[in-house]
């Protein structure tokens, strides 16, 4: 029970429909869901979920060794704790792009990305990737629009062309994507305005940017994003970033104090927690708790 309003479909359909305003919609990574929650308070379009970050948090690098298991057991539970819209980092489709779309539907997310490298993928910013054909590529998006039950849930298609093969083939291959059913194109890696511009001139569907830090990509604010006709932007790893140069600093500190007083005011209250976990909504003596057990979340 997570005193939430819409469901799955409400969800994709909003999302939808908010990409028809042609504004940018917004969407932070969350790295749990307590985070998407804060997102969902604070105002965002929508929860961004990163199989980068899902990796980092099991202390391993970004190279295709997580799951569909992993990754949809993580998204699941982020996607339920609001009614945001979210959307999942597919990698290559984890070999299955049929199975990979059918699981993703089913747990309640609004849309997936799949990209176009080689099943031992790396992080999209950095060197040294292999890309898989484009006739490839092709056939995964044309299996994954197919395998779909919702035509609201959004097939977005990535592609790490670029530091590949340069912005001409990138082009050559969005083109390909979109003839093939993609409803958003990813190009990873743009590295400034002139080549999100150049993609944007030469694409016909919603495009996504991808925002993250001490990457390819120059960091341009929203403003500058919606100019250049960009329809969503991600911020996948940032939230997981900030937690964790906190959480280091804090435990450097109570390491050489031997106590946490001098970063005390650098946590969250107990009272903020509970009021983001919305405590007094579950302390009731009713069945919520059980509602709460019985979906899969002990």
């Amino acid at each position: 029970m997570h005193f939430t309003k819409k469901n799955a479909g409400e969800k994709r359909k909003d999302f939808v429909n908010n990409l028809k305003e042609k504004k940018l919609l917004r969407f932070p990574g969350a790295y749990n869901p307590l985070c998407a929650k804060l997102i969902a308070e604070i105002g965002f379009d929508g929860v961004y979920i990163s199989g980068g970050v899902m990796s980092n948090d099991l202390g391993i690098p970004d190279i295709g060794l997580t799951t569909l298991k992993h990754v949809n057991y993580r998204a699941n539970q982020i996607a339920k704790v609001s009614d945001l819209p979210s959307i999942v980092d597919a990698d290559t489709g984890f070999l299955d792009c049929k199975n990979t779309i059918e699981t993703f539907e089913n747990s309640g997310l609004a849309g997936c990305h799949i990209e176009d490298q080689i099943a031992e993928k790396r992080c999209g910013h950095l060197e040294n990737k292999e890309l898989i054909s484009t006739n490839e590529m092709v056939k995964k998006i044309k299996e994954s629009v197919k395998a779909r039950k919702d035509k609201n849930f959004s097939i977005i298609v990535r592609t790490d062309a670029n530091l590949v093969e340069g912005l001409e083939k990138t082009i050559e291959r969005i083109k390909a994507y979109e003839a093939a059913g993609a409803d958003i194109i990813f190009p990873e890696s743009m590295k400034d305005e002139i080549e999100f511009e150049n993609v944007r001139k030469n694409s016909k569907v919603y495009l996504l940017a991808n925002m993250t830090e001490f990457g390819k990509s120059k960091l341009l604010s929203t403003k500058e994003l919606e100019n250049l006709g960009y329809n969503i932007v991600i911020y996948p790893v940032t939230t997981q970033r900030l937690a964790m140069r906190s959480v280091e600093d804090g435990l450097r500190s109570i390491f050489k104090d031997g106590h946490q007083n001098n970063i005390i005011d650098k946590m969250q209250t107990r009272k903020r927690l509970y009021e983001l976990v919305e405590y007094e909504k579950y302390n009731t003596p009713d069945k919520k708790i059980t509602d709460f057990k019985t979906e899969g979340h002990e």
